[in-house]
């Protein structure tokens, strides 16, 4: 428990320490960034944000529907964003982990189903953004290498997935554990490997990054920046796809790095590419607790310490 505790503290100390190396770099500038501020286009912002959410949990329900356990979007909504929340506090992505037990408790839904739907929905997520930095590669040239590869890698991990569920779909086998993995795999080809599912899910999932760089984009603007939409997608993905690698508690310090690096490379200056990057974040992570806490409320007091004795036994489990 002690060196997963540890675990916790030294990732939020890198998510602090990524932060202050960025703003400290840009602090004599920092004024004369903050001057090009307007605040107008912060509503607009959040609201977009929110609508998001709103997609994901549609996309949530989406894939659970295929599971047979049905549930409002309401719920696949708090789902979401409890478990996001959670994961703003916790590293490797644990919170996400937290949804198996909210509808365990609500829908009686197996373990296997609360899992594989998570799978589902992460290989889509990882897809469809690599989707969309090919795409945005197009239109802006001299982008440097490692971005490339940083977008082929998850699309073949992806490839890889969809041929593991291809091929394993008549495997049989008497060996409990086994057989589990096999039921999971059947879950996932459910939710995901129909035309139908697929489509569905593939169209959510892109609509999902697009209102995620428009939230940026809208950032940019707000500091009456003139940065192409498809540099602002690139810097969204890139941050997206490094935020995927559990270093830091949602991400934090990682995603803000990837965005600024992005814009300082289209031209930007480095005060107003880590306040782009900063606030973007912070508008993305506020609305997550908000609606978190909104969450828990909406489904009752059972929550917290639900969600606090899930926690404390996993850092038991792997402590």
């Amino acid at each position: 428990m002690y060196r997963k505790i540890l675990a916790i503290v030294l990732s939020v100390v890198l998510a602090v320490g990524i932060l202050a190396v960025m703003v400290i770099r840009v602090w004599d500038d920092l004024a004369d960034a903050l001057a090009y501020i307007r605040l107008i286009y912060l509503i607009p912002a959040c609201l977009i944000c929110l609508c998001a959410w709103f997609v994901r949990g549609g996309r949530y329900q989406s894939i659970l529907s295929r599971m047979q356990v049905k549930i409002p979007v309401i719920f696949s909504t708090a789902c979401i964003f409890i478990s996001q929340t959670v994961n703003l506090i916790v590293p490797a992505r644990l919170g996400d982990l937290i949804r198996v037990v909210l509808l365990k408790h609500d829908y009686d839904a197996t373990i296997s189903r609360g899992l594989s739907s998570i799978v589902v929905e992460r290989v889509f997520d990882i897809i469809s953004v690599a989707v969309l930095g090919l795409f945005s590669l197009i239109f802006v040239l001299n982008a440097p290498s490692w971005v490339l590869m940083l977008l082929i890698l998850p699309l073949v991990l992806g490839g890889l997935f969809f041929f593991v569920l291809l091929i394993t779909g008549k495997v049989e086998t008497g060996n409990k554990y086994i057989g589990y993995i096999l039921t999971m795999l059947d879950e996932m080809r459910s939710a995901s490997l129909t035309p139908r599912s697929a489509f569905i899910l593939g169209v959510t999932s892109i609509g999902i990054w697009i209102f995620d760089t428009a939230i940026c984009y809208l950032v940019v603007l707000m500091f009456s920046q003139n940065i192409p939409f498809q540099v602002v997608l690139l810097a969204v993905v890139a941050g997206n796809l490094v935020k995927a690698v559990p270093l830091t508690p949602g991400g934090v310090g990682t995603y803000e790095f990837a965005l600024a690096v992005i814009f300082e490379l289209a031209g930007t200056t480095p005060a107003i590419s880590t306040l782009i990057a900063v606030i973007d974040h912070l508008i993305k992570n506020g609305i997550t607790l908000i609606g978190g806490a909104a969450s828990i409320l909406y489904l009752g007091d059972w929550v917290i310490p639900e969600l606090s004795d899930s926690i404390r036994k996993r850092l038991k489990d792997e402590s």
